[in-house]
């Protein structure tokens, strides 16, 4: 089975970031039906809620269960969508903290497609000056194509070519997972991580 995890740092409820880190996990599922590996898992990790646990962690380098859990799910996938709203020309704090708490290793090799928001159409060039740039550094395997989204983008006359870029981009990452030479990884491969609640709760019983 392949497993893609897909990564959403919108801060709104309901969030366009969310809508089309969906919209790409579903283009790359359809990429990919039928291919020798068997069906695809998607499996959702949204930041928004793990915004405290993610400082704290900046701040403790401990993670507490859910953000354990969500880094797990990264870790794990056979691929990831990565999806983040564009502020002052970069990726959301939210975003870049979670990739900041992942091992530096973590995401060695592993096929991404990049996503992004923005209210216009002039944040785009963040994707490739901005965000590409930090995966780049964590030798993530970033398929060519990247997305991204003004509000304009949705509903407008012109949504066929959103449609056809998100389309491109879970194509690409189809081919990626299929050429890729990332090696099986389990969390517990990773350097070890204390949950936070558990160092306390072992001091106080000392």
């Amino acid at each position: 089975m392949t497993t893609i995890a897909v990564v959403s740092a919108g801060l709104s409820e309901p969030s366009s970031t969310r809508l089309l880190a969906d919209r790409l996990a579903a283009a790359a599922v359809g990429a990919l039906e039928g291919e020798p590996g068997g069906p695809v898992q998607v499996r959702n990790v949204d930041l928004r809620p793990l915004a405290h646990e993610i400082t704290d962690a900046m701040l403790t380098r401990f993670s507490a269960p859910a953000l354990a859990a969500a880094t797990e799910t990264v870790v794990e996938a056979d691929a990831v969508v990565f999806v983040t709203p564009v502020f002052t020309a970069g990726m959301s704090g939210l975003a870049k903290s979670f990739l900041d708490v992942l091992d530096k290793d973590a995401l060695t090799d592993m096929p991404v497609l990049l996503g992004a928001t923005g209210g216009t159409a002039r944040h785009s060039l963040a994707l490739e000056h901005g965000i590409r740039p930090v995966f780049a550094y964590l030798r993530a395997a970033v398929v060519p194509t990247a997305v991204f989204a003004a509000t304009d983008d949705w509903g407008s006359d012109d949504a066929g070519v959103l449609d056809e870029r998100i389309r491109r981009g879970g194509a690409d990452l189809a081919w990626a997972v299929r050429a890729s030479r990332r090696q099986p990884q389990q969390a517990d491969a990773l350097p070890a991580v204390t949950d936070f609640a558990s160092l306390l709760g072992g001091l106080q019983h000392r």
